[in-house]
């Protein structure tokens, strides 16, 4: 019951934690709050995340100045059609053994083998190139030549796709898609910000990001997330709202039925507990509440959720449809 209490507190700290963790991204990023909070919801909760956004909006800089607050390593791999597996997982080379004099293959590690990896611009590389880094999110492994190398943990992959450019892309499939743990929407910023920028490009002072917590506290602060305490009811609600966002003869929701191709399934609803339970966490709560799902829903679903060309057509989008299944559930419940 002791151990319980001071995990307890612990997590209700973790806020504090969070709160001077943003303020050294603030040294660097101004504004785009819900991005941050998006960001932090999921290393926190050691997921994968896609940041899908135009260009210029300091995607790159706030991931490599997050994973500077933690002491945490961070490495960049600009997708391109010609990028290999070989140019991700790594390579075997033959090199000459000083010792021996002999010859032997050699592994050298490629830029996957590091904790924070930003995929920038994702789907411009091929399938076989996107199955590489795929593996590694899913096996925290990787394997040249018969053998396994294992990745240090943890491992946490950020994926940017581009909007507008479509051409010569290779869309990540939904089967790809449904392994990360949100899509994280990067709008433009507001023109008070946006005006703090422009001034800002003016100054040059140097900006030193000081690390907040270490490697070890983060695993310490990941293990008590799965402590924060969870009703009956709220793992009713989250499993009536993956199973009202597929189309069938049972479903209430005509809308479901008549747009959408496929809903969210069993994985998309277990990383919407674990968003959710460390969305609560990093606001110093101990306990989950309806809100703290809603507040992330549109983040875990909108990329698993498949409408049909008839939605398209009369411009439904998933966050209509996901609307509809919140307050059906919420009525199940």
């Amino acid at each position: 019951m002791k151990e319980e209490i001071q995990d307890l507190n612990k997590i209700i700290e973790l806020k504090e934690i969070v709160s001077k963790i943003k303020k050294e991204i603030h040294k660097v990023i101004i504004g785009q709050e819900r991005m941050i909070d998006l960001l932090l919801i999921s290393l926190f909760s050691d997921g994968h995340s896609i940041l899908m956004g135009v260009p210029g909006l300091a995607k790159t800089m706030l991931i490599s100045t997050a994973a500077k607050t933690i002491s945490l390593n961070f490495s960049r791999i600009q997708f391109t059609p010609d990028l290999m597996p070989s140019d991700i997982i790594g390579t075997e080379v033959l090199q000459e053994n000083r010792n021996t004099g002999t010859r032997e293959m050699v592994f050298i590690k490629g830029p996957v083998f590091t904790n924070i990896l930003l995929a920038d611009e994702i789907n411009r590389s091929p399938p076989k190139t996107q199955s590489a880094l795929l593996q590694s999110m899913q096996e925290y492994s990787v394997t040249v030549a018969g053998k396994t190398y294992n990745l240090e943990r943890p491992f946490i992959v950020f994926a940017t796709q581009n909007p507008i450019e479509q051409e010569g892309t290779y869309p990540l499939p939904e089967a790809q898609l449904d392994r990360f743990l949100m899509m994280i929407r990067v709008d433009y910023p507001a023109y008070e910000e946006e005006l703090s920028i422009i001034k800002s490009t003016t100054l040059t002072k140097s900006i030193t990001i000081t690390p907040v917590i270490n490697k070890d506290e983060l695993f310490q602060f990941q293990g008590l997330i799965n402590k924060v305490l969870i009703a009956e009811h709220l793992y009713k609600y989250t499993v009536e709202i993956g199973r009202l966002s597929r189309p069938s003869a049972e479903n209430p929701i005509a809308e479901v039925n008549e747009y959408v191709r496929w809903g969210a399934g069993p994985r998309a609803i277990q990383h919407l507990i674990i968003a959710s339970r460390t969305n609560a966490a990093l606001k110093g709560k101990t306990a989950l509440e309806i809100e703290d799902i809603d507040e992330i829903l549109s983040s875990v679903l909108n990329h698993r959720i498949i409408l049909n060309f008839k939605a398209a057509s009369q411009k439904i989008y998933v966050d209509d449809i996901l609307n509809l299944i919140m307050k059906a559930a919420r009525k199940k419940i």
